[in-house]
């Protein structure tokens, strides 16, 4: 990695970057005229979960905000397996910050907010102390006001429309769209929603340029991207890497253990790949789109051939029920209902357990194609991808259960819920 990508510098476990140290490796902050097209030519995606070309959703902004936009730096990050994010925040706070106050000079935004997650506490420390580093410059320039708000510690606190409904009600739950935050968001204003690792990335092209960010990476995308490589690995952890790089060679860097049997991708809200399947992937969003999977926000987690699948599934289905947006039928009930099937399902092969019913796999694979697309928001679609993905990876396991009421993963630890 070369010493001017995000995670380039001093040692995560260093701590925050202080502000004279950021800008003596780096240089100052420019100034963002054309970077709007800079960022388009850079080809940078959104790195949330979605995947959104960024130059383009900066465009969009830029073109209603009227001078009174809104930039809202999204580093809620609830997804369980994910700390991607956070790392950014705490070790390079001055990265983000920079990021944040380029995009409020590109979409003519007059309002910053740092949308960060509550128990994510050094990050919250990380930036807020950067915040007042920065005080005595930001008042010659006359900078844009930077408020943070602790972002409450739920699964759809993140999602866009949840982090505007919060900033301006208090409630952290999807809206029904439209208007999408960047017509209308934080105010009733142009929004954009931006989230950390994003901004970061940012920050570092608008000093070296789009062709520098595309030096790093191969396939249809290019440029690094800040991972959370989990599960049966010895380096479990924060990592970036050049966008393009397969599972297979993620693994030997992260020191997989021998027989994987599956790959997460993409966290909660992604989807289960088997390893023969997955290993010779490139970790490239684009590609992987192409591939059928995601690249969602960037967890790749490793799960051993001796782990069941069919529990590491439910324990996902129980917890995406539990965070539930709770506005809706389809997320209320029938989140409930599978997430309910899939533990009974998942029993047998666990103390304490019922066991399941005869009709339990027929009811998951039912309901799984009759959810998605109902609910007010997509997290019924996140949970249903996930099942879908469960239930072709580990059908001989599935059936297993059903059938004989046991089961075959004899190791079911290392699984991080």
């Amino acid at each position: 990695m070369t010493p001017q990508r995000v995670l380039a510098g001093p040692p995560l476990a260093a701590g925050p970057e202080p502000l004279a140290d950021h800008q003596r490796r780096l240089g100052p902050r420019p100034a963002a005229d054309g970077i709007i097209e800079v960022l388009g030519a850079s080809g940078l995606l959104g790195r949330g979960g979605a995947g959104f070309p960024v130059g383009r959703k900066w465009a969009s902004v830029a073109e209603r905000g009227g001078g009174r936009a809104v930039v809202l730096a999204n580093g809620a990050e609830g997804e369980p397996l994910s700390s991607k994010d956070r790392a950014i925040m705490a070790s390079r706070p001055h990265l983000v910050l920079d990021g944040a106050e380029l995009a409020a000079e590109a979409v003519g935004a007059d309002r910053i907010v740092l949308y960060i997650g509550e128990a994510h506490t050094a990050a919250l420390d990380a930036l807020a102390r950067a915040v007042v580093e920065r005080g005595a410059e930001r008042r010659m320039r006359a900078a844009v006001p930077i408020e943070l708000v602790p972002a409450p510690h739920t699964y759809i606190a993140g999602e866009e429309s949840a982090a505007v409904h919060y900033v301006n009600d208090g409630d952290a739950r999807p809206t029904n769209t439209p208007p999408r935050p960047f017509e209308r968001g934080v105010g009733g204003r142009a929004t954009l929603v931006q989230n950390v690792e994003s901004l970061a990335h940012v920050a570092l092209i608008a000093r070296f340029g789009d062709a520098w960010y595309r030096q790093l990476g191969s396939g249809a995308t290019r440029g690094s991207a800040v991972l959370t490589v989990g599960g049966a690995v010895r380096h479990a952890g924060v990592t970036e890497i050049a966008i393009g790089t397969t599972i297979r060679d993620l693994a030997a860097l992260a020191g997989a253990a021998d027989g994987i049997g599956a790959v997460l991708l993409g966290g909660y809200f992604g989807g289960w790949l088997r390893a023969h399947e997955a290993w010779d992937l490139p970790l490239d969003p684009v590609a992987l789109r192409s591939a059928g999977s995601a690249f969602g926000c960037g967890v790749v987690h490793f799960l051993p051939v001796d782990a069941c699948g069919v529990h590491a599934t439910a324990r996902i289905l129980d917890y995406m029920a539990g965070q539930s947006a709770a506005q809706c039928g389809p997320c209320v009930f029938g989140l409930r209902a599978i997430a309910d099937a899939a533990a009974r399902l998942a029993a047998p092969g666990h103390a304490g357990g019922k066991g399941g019913t005869a009709d339990d796999l027929e009811r998951l694979v039912r309901w799984s194609g009759q959810l998605a697309g109902r609910g007010a928001c997509k997290h019924p679609d996140g949970a249903v991808g996930l099942l879908r993905s469960g239930l072709r990876v580990f059908a001989d396991e599935f059936t297993r259960h059903e059938r004989t009421r046991t089961c075959v993963g004899a190791d079911r630890r290392g699984w991080a819920a």
